[in-house]
């Protein structure tokens, strides 16, 4: 999956991910960041004996609204599953393809390629 969105990512600096072996995680929202020019989510991820404190990057707001997202669309304290990938670098960075809520809806992070 992450192959086929690779160029979408083609205008925009993503060097340092991991776009060809895909992530999920599966967290908490401890924060939703709504600013340019790219959106975060700060995501607590249970590990074997710690909490990771995750940050995720999205598009922009622009881009996002576009997608179906706006400045509500999560709250810290919900649960959400992102698939991803991951920084390249081993930090806990993931960029964001897809997140699912808790009630099973699939919101893209990404705008579908361009043919």
């Amino acid at each position: 999956m992450l192959v086929a969105i690779a160029p979408a990512f083609a205008h925009h600096s993503t060097a340092s991910y991991d776009l060809i072996h895909g992530t999920i995680l599966d967290g908490q929202v401890a924060g939703f960041q709504w600013e340019n020019p790219h959106a975060h989510i700060l995501l607590d991820v249970k590990g074997e004996d710690a909490v990771e404190h995750w940050t995720i990057e999205l598009e922009s707001p622009n881009v996002l609204r576009h997608l179906g997202w706006d400045k509500d669309t999560l709250k810290e304290g919900d649960r959400i599953l992102v698939t991803g990938g991951r920084a390249k670098n081993g930090s806990l960075n993931l960029r964001a393809v897809l997140v699912q809520t808790a009630n099973g809806k699939k919101l893209d992070a990404l705008p579908p390629p361009e043919n």
